[in-house]
């Protein structure tokens, strides 16, 4: 043989004993263990189950010992022991089916071994190697042992206690009995693929129940990163208006005044200038999210941003719709800040469409109460007249409610109201608290920042409070 062929042979057989050394390993750990592998409680029959286990095991223990004391001719201790060995082994198999697998095949063999001096006593009805309550054992035991192991280690068992079984028939010539190997073989086939099946399949629901609840926190994670774009292009547009008309009127003071001093000029254009660049630096920051197609192209959307003067369009359009909307306003009406405005408007918006959508035929009644110290928006909607249409949305009606109240460090509310209908409820404060978070907020856990957050448990109520205390100057 030349060097290479040698080579060849060598690298080929090395590979081969690698990977037999390799399935072996994990042979010898999925079968030489005693790890607690407990039976999970059925989602309908909960216990069930577990008691059936008991009382077969009960019953084989029974049927055992009367089996080899009566028809095999063993001593009432000893025919006792093994039938325990063979019951207990079902009750073990519930907690540790691989240990309770290598207990059953243990009875089995000294089993066969001791009534192999027995045969020929009864043809009729003693059977070797496994006797009629050692099968019923056996199975129980694959059973249990299927439903919780790997595939692979549970077609090894299989594979030993046929070896063993047909092993141990083998040995027997000349005597006459009633052979149960290959009936006890063949029903251990079909239990262990019934097993193997039963463990795929729930396998398979627990997969699907995981992916569709990460598919459900991924579904509202989008939902809440687009609404939160959304109120950042709506900020940029406020802040963006805002420092324009900072922009013009320092340009414009000094030509109202009759000969502005120097030191006037110097800091009404120190203020546009600093305008102008805080309002390009806004530009590039949130600039993109103005636009709905991606940075670098242009902004196609210029239109203001709609405030409660244009309530009276809104409502007339959920009317144009066919559907009754009253609005009521109590208290002084007075002009609020662009984002309290906002806000309001774009909570009565997204509530009306939430009556379009789901209340069909329903009524609405959309109220606001001008306090002291902010503005209350309460919309309710009456019971509907048929059933709502199945819905394709993604949910970002409430949460982007929930986002704006939080952002304004409001409270709302959002729950069934009487008869099938929903109201919800936001409060607006005039003037935000000192402590709302703001993008220059420290993190939760900085030094001197004390976070805290309250939910009901439907989360239909939202407030986020900080404070933010210097704990050396004592100042907030």
């Amino acid at each position: 043989m030349s060097r290479l062929g040698r080579v060849t042979d060598s690298g080929v057989g090395r590979a081969l004993r690698t990977r037999v050394r390799g399935w072996l390993r994990v042979l010898r750990d999925d079968l030489w263990t005693t790890r607690v592998d407990p039976l999970p409680p059925s989602t309908w029959l909960r216990w069930l189950p577990h008691g059936l286990m008991c009382l077969a095991a009960f019953g084989i223990t029974l049927g055992g010992t009367g089996d080899m004391n009566d028809n095999g001719h063993l001593v009432p201790g000893l025919a006792l022991l093994i039938a325990v060995a063979q019951g207990g082994a079902v009750v073990l198999g519930l907690w540790r089916p691989v240990l309770a697998w290598w207990v059953a095949m243990g009875a089995f063999v000294v089993g066969a071994v001791t009534l192999r001096g027995q045969l020929g006593f009864d043809l009729e009805t003693y059977t070797w190697p496994w006797t009629a309550a050692g099968i019923i054992g056996l199975l129980c035991v694959l059973l249990l042992l299927a439903l919780r192991v790997p595939t692979r280690a549970a077609v090894a068992a299989l594979a030993v206690t046929a070896l063993l079984t047909f092993g141990l028939d083998s040995l027997v010539t000349g005597v006459d009995h009633d052979s149960t190997s290959t009936v006890a073989v063949s029903l251990s086939a079909v239990v262990v693929v019934v097993g193997t099946a039963l463990r795929g399949r729930r396998e398979a629901r627990a997969q699907l129940v995981e992916q569709t609840t990460l598919t459900a926190e991924e579904r509202a994670r989008r939902a809440l990163l687009e609404e939160r774009s959304r109120i950042a292009r709506e900020l940029h547009d406020v802040v963006a208006h805002h420092m324009s008309v900072i922009s013009i009127q320092a340009q414009v003071a000094p030509h109202l005044v009759d000969n502005p001093p120097d030191e006037l000029k110097e800091n009404l254009a120190g203020i546009r200038q600093n305008a102008l660049e805080a309002l390009t630096e806004l530009r590039r920051v949130l600039g993109v999210l103005r636009s709905e197609h991606g940075p670098g192209e242009p902004f196609t959307d210029h239109a203001p941003q709609p405030d409660l003067d244009r309530l009276d369009a809104l409502v007339e359009n959920t009317r144009a719709a066919g559907r009754e909307v009253t609005v009521e306003i109590n208290g002084e009406r007075r002009p609020l800040p662009p984002g309290v405005e906002l806000s309001a408007y774009r909570i009565v918006q997204e509530a009306l469409s939430n009556v379009l959508r789901h209340a069909p035929g329903a009524s609405a009644k959309v109220r606001l109460t001008y306090r002291r110290d902010g503005l209350e928006v309460e919309i309710v909607n009456s019971r509907p007249t048929g059933p709502a249409p199945p819905s394709k949305g993604a949910g970002h009606g409430l949460l982007g409610m929930r986002e704006r109240v939080a952002m304004l460090g409001g409270t709302m509310t959002a729950h069934p109201w009487h008869w099938d209908g929903f109201k919800v409820t936001a409060f607006l404060p005039d003037t935000p608290p000192a402590d709302t978070p703001t993008a220059d907020t420290p993190p939760a856990d900085a030094p001197g920042t004390d976070r805290t957050t309250d939910r009901t448990p439907d989360s239909t109520t939202h407030r986020i409070t900080y404070d933010f205390t210097d704990p050396e100057a004592g100042t907030p």
